[in-house]
């Protein structure tokens, strides 16, 4: 397989990438909230595999391996170290899987933001090196087509996944998250992260996570005017607004039982979920721009993935069942409906 496979098909159009695995995971009863640990991958990998085959007949291109937060730092955290290459070959290894199914599917293996980066402790860096350096060799020997770095918030440590990736000789998508002070943790501007990035020989750069459709695309509209290279975008699917412009202090006013912890995220955002119109809408918009890798991060179910996929013109198995409102009892237009049902609609 070509080098350069994936630049290759983001030069001949979209390609679309399902993430948001951990969310939608936790809500099937797969996974702790709080934890967000990926233990799924050994415990229950006829879910997680599902899952993926979900995501794909909705019209996911990629197949990305389910190790975000599947780190040794994070393992060290609930006590199970000993299971950290277990779990990501494991969950390398149905994402191949799952990818070998469809004719043309890639599969990514992943790295994402080990949230002990410092930026003033260069221990700490080495170490979060390390970490990447082990996931991605796994990627790797497991036949990975490309890397996917993803999730990141300070700038050192982007740029350090970058070139830990960039060493496997796979092509490289990597994401920033920039949180809600409007620059990276590290001081550094997101637009100018990117650039780097790219300089650094990032295949893809662009956002994914933290922010909805609404504060994503102005700063995507930047990054998509600043860089050269491919640009990708994947929003979470929440009503994020100017005030409140990522997932973690939305409120939620109108909720008669807060959550215990105080916030919504992560366990209590369910009412502020985009609709999957919104979805396509910021799909269509981003396309628009000529951004190419596509798709939705935590949150997502595949139903965002599939309008995704038909916003850019495509149509997916799961188009198969795309709404058909005509046949709807109380909306619909076909002939067979009693009048006087559907005019219950006005009232119903």
């Amino acid at each position: 397989m070509s080098q350069n496979i994936l630049t290759e098909r983001l030069d001949a159009g979209p390609v679309i990438c399902a993430e948001g695995f951990l969310f939608e995971l936790e809500r099937r009863g797969y996974l702790t909230a709080g934890e967000f640990v990926p233990e799924v991958a050994l415990e229950h990998p006829e879910a997680l595999r599902s899952l993926h085959v979900d995501f794909q007949r909705a019209g996911s291109d990629i197949v990305e391996a389910f190790t975000y937060n599947g780190h040794r730092e994070k393992m060290r955290v609930i006590g199970k170290e000993e299971l950290l290459e277990p779990l990501n070959r494991s969950a390398l290894r149905i994402a191949r899987e799952v990818a070998d199914a469809v004719p043309g599917n890639l599969m990514a293996g992943n790295i994402s933001n080990s949230n002990i980066w410092d930026p003033a402790d260069p221990a700490r860096q080495s170490e979060v090196r390390g970490m990447f350096e082990e996931m991605v060799g796994w990627a790797v020997e497991e036949g990975a087509d490309l890397i996917i770095g993803e999730t990141f918030y300070y700038a050192g440590e982007a740029l350090a996944a970058l070139e830990v990736a960039k060493a496997s000789g796979l092509p490289v998508v990597l994401t920033l998250a920039p949180m809600a002070f409007q620059e990276m943790a590290d001081g550094a501007g997101i637009v100018e992260t990117a650039q780097r990035l790219e300089q650094g020989g990032a295949d893809v750069v662009g956002l994914n996570c933290f922010r909805g459709p609404a504060t994503l695309m102005p700063w995507l509209r930047q990054i998509r005017e600043a860089v050269s290279c491919h640009v990708g975008a994947l929003p979470i699917p929440y009503r994020t607004t100017e005030a409140e412009p990522t997932f973690f202090n939305l409120s939620d006013v109108a909720a008669t039982v807060p959550s215990p912890h105080g916030r919504t995220f992560p366990t209590a955002l369910d009412p502020l979920l985009a609709n999957r119109y919104e979805i396509r809408a910021f799909a269509e918009e981003a396309f628009g721009l000529g951004v190419n890798y596509l798709g939705v991060c935590c949150g997502a179910a595949p139903i965002h993935i599939r309008e995704v996929a038909e916003a850019v013109g495509r149509t997916p198995a799961a188009s198969r069942f795309s709404e058909n409102m005509a046949n709807h009892f109380m909306y619909g237009s076909n002939e067979r409906l009693p009048e006087h049902v559907v005019d219950l609609g006005e009232r119903a």
